[in-house]
């Protein structure tokens, strides 16, 4: 009986800890110690597991944004509307480490122009 306990305790801890495993720290990916802030219009946002991404077209070049789940933005008050296509926007990221045009928006909001 308790080999049957061990195993079905093993075999629940390992499931449960599968999706951490599989889930990247921000700053393997991200420059955390520097923020850029930039100007654009939204291109696309997507409202998809694990990260909503927001894509925006900068004056210098089209930029991809992750941002957190979505069950978490809408838990800090984001509708599925809340950004569309067409909007201006200031968005303050972290960058990505390897130049790429890319980073972990941490701000977003509405801009005049």
């Amino acid at each position: 009986m308790s080999t049957k306990v061990t195993l079905v305790t093993g075999l629940g801890f390992l499931l449960a800890v599968t999706p951490l495993l599989a889930h990247h720290p921000l700053a393997a990916t991200y420059d955390t110690r520097q923020t850029i802030v930039l100007k654009g219009t939204v291109t696309k946002i997507s409202w998809a597991n694990p990260h909503v991404r927001l894509y925006l077209q900068a004056p210098d070049a089209p930029w991809e944004f992750e941002m957190g789940s979505p069950n978490l933005l809408i838990q800090n008050g984001w509708k599925l509307n809340s950004f569309r296509r067409g909007d201006h926007v200031v968005v303050t990221a972290y960058p990505a480490r390897d130049g790429s045009k890319l980073g972990y928006a941490s701000k977003v909001s509405l801009s005049s122009h």
